[in-house]
């Protein structure tokens, strides 16, 4: 029976299907001791090796929830000078932090070494919630409120309508379901606001609570139970969404030069974010 490489290692809980591409790509994989290839398929007894160590059956299945705290990398690089993840968790298990939190930001992450689930949480289009506490240098004001829930232009883009809600005098609440680099930062730069401190307090359904900065809990079973029920269901709608769109290609051609562009339809709250992607799409034409 035939298994393709990256299903392997993910199965193996050695990586993500998408990071076991890139390490192949890199060369970092082999089979019988062979270069393998993105994309290649194993049989059983042939013998698959990452970085010259050879992958020996499948261990545990293993979640944990970390409360990383500012100036820890989320990386598994020995190259970054900054304390990473993996060093702070010290788990006897190789496990990988499932997304990033930035340096300077804090609160709940995910490792794990099941490369199915990592693979549910880091798909943007399968759209669980995030949440995060913020604080920043001015006072929180109805316009800014409005502006960061209805989307702001940033990196070519226009970030996915939220939920923001004031918690103090200079602090929010924000809920968001796409992950792009540095998005909350990126965000109140916008509006010209520094973020001061940044605190994911949950994801999807598995909340920080109370867990002490700089340390780590295993997911309850109902916690998990959930959390795969959730990210299957979300894969479902992401899968039959995309299958509408499919159907309905050849109206939506004949559209196309009518109708505006999706972050028209979804932004008409933040007037601005028409106003800088049609200045945007002016300056790469010139």
């Amino acid at each position: 029976m035939e298994i393709r490489l990256n299903k392997y290692l993910s199965d193996a809980g050695i990586c993500s299907r998408r990071e076991a591409d890139r390490m192949a790509q890199k060369g970092r994989v082999t089979i019988d001791g062979r270069p393998a290839v993105p994309g290649q398929k194993i049989e059983e007894g042939q013998t698959v090796a990452v970085d010259g160590a050879p992958v020996t059956g499948r261990p545990q299945k293993v979640v944990l929830a970390v409360n990383k705290p500012a100036g820890v990398v989320c990386t598994t690089s020995e190259n970054d000078r900054a304390p990473n993840i993996v060093e702070l968790v010290s788990y006897p298990l190789r496990l990988y932090p499932v997304g990033r939190l930035d340096k300077d930001s804090e609160g709940l992450l995910l490792m794990t070494n099941d490369g199915a689930l990592m693979d549910l949480l880091l798909r943007a289009s399968n759209g669980h919630e995030r949440e995060y506490q913020v604080e920043i240098d001015h006072p929180v004001t109805i316009e800014f409120l409005r502006g960061m829930a209805a989307g702001v232009p940033i990196l070519d883009t226009v970030t996915r309508p939220c939920t923001v809600e004031k918690t103090g005098k200079n602090s929010f609440r924000i809920l968001l379901t796409q992950g792009l680099n540095r998005q909350i930062r990126r965000m109140c730069e916008h509006f010209g606001c520094r973020v001061l401190r940044l605190r994911r307090v949950r994801i999807a359904n598995i909340r920080l609570g109370s867990l002490p900065q700089g340390t780590w809990r295993e997911l309850t079973a109902d916690e998990e139970r959930e959390l795969r029920r959730r990210l299957e269901k979300r894969k479902k709608h992401a899968i039959s969404a995309d299958n509408r769109r499919q159907n309905a290609g050849g109206q939506e051609g004949s559209k196309r030069h009518t109708e505006k562009p999706d972050f028209y339809r979804q932004n008409t709250g933040n007037p601005n974010a028409k106003k800088q992607i049609s200045q945007k799409q002016e300056s790469k034409k010139k």
